[in-house]
């Protein structure tokens, strides 16, 4: 890892994700966490605000050091304690059944083995639990799946790993969920990265 992966994407990452048309997102689907809940991927904190009283507990999994440093100066704006786990999603060191929400927000397109992580997200849920989602991926227009197909590889290089043409939902009820609620559409911006996910899928 070099000063490109330590300090400046990280940086990079936290400023795009500052965008102010991502906020009507987290609202709807942070807002509905209840629970313990499991975030994966906090990134800078940015979703620990809209957080309700429902959340009783919130456990943060975040691999770079350096955005778990400017999430924990978030934690005063959530309302639930927050505890911050170094790890990776691939491999949760979190004990079987034990979540009543898991929250992934923009961060399937960047975790490497996103299959493992989702089959990870499903072990530490409740049988009745709930995985809440927010993610941009593949697009149904095919002239826009060409271009996040050409777009991907120089991409992933400058962006911390991020794909463009991840198919969410496939994904998500391959690793063993049920998809209870969907909405998809594009958000304002260049189509290829602006397709978005939305939704709640409870494990089979």
């Amino acid at each position: 890892m070099g000063f490109y992966d330590d300090v400046i994407l990280p940086r990079l990452c936290d400023l795009a994700m500052r965008n102010r048309r991502l906020l009507s997102y987290r609202k709807r689907i942070i807002g509905l966490a209840e629970g313990r809940v499991l975030e994966i991927g906090v990134g800078s904190g940015l979703n620990l605000p809209f957080y309700g009283a429902g959340a009783r507990e919130i456990i943060a999994v975040e691999p770079s050091e350096r955005l778990i440093a400017l999430a924990r100066r978030s934690t005063g704006t959530s309302s639930a304690p927050v505890t911050f786990v170094d790890g990776f999603a691939e491999s949760i060191p979190i004990e079987d059944n034990s979540i009543d929400t898991v929250v992934t927000t923009w961060t399937l397109c960047t975790i490497p083995r996103a299959g493992d992580a989702l089959r990870e997200m499903r072990r530490v849920l409740r049988p009745d639990g709930r995985l809440l989602f927010v993610e941009h991926g593949l697009a149904p227009d095919e002239n826009v799946r060409k271009w996040q197909d050409r777009l991907t590889p120089a991409w992933r290089f400058v962006s911390g790993g991020c794909h463009l043409n991840r198919p969410i939902q496939t994904l998500i009820e391959a690793a063993g969920f049920r998809t209870e609620r969907i909405e998809t559409g594009y958000m304002p911006g260049p189509r290829p990265m602006s397709f978005m996910y939305e939704g709640i899928a409870r494990p089979l």
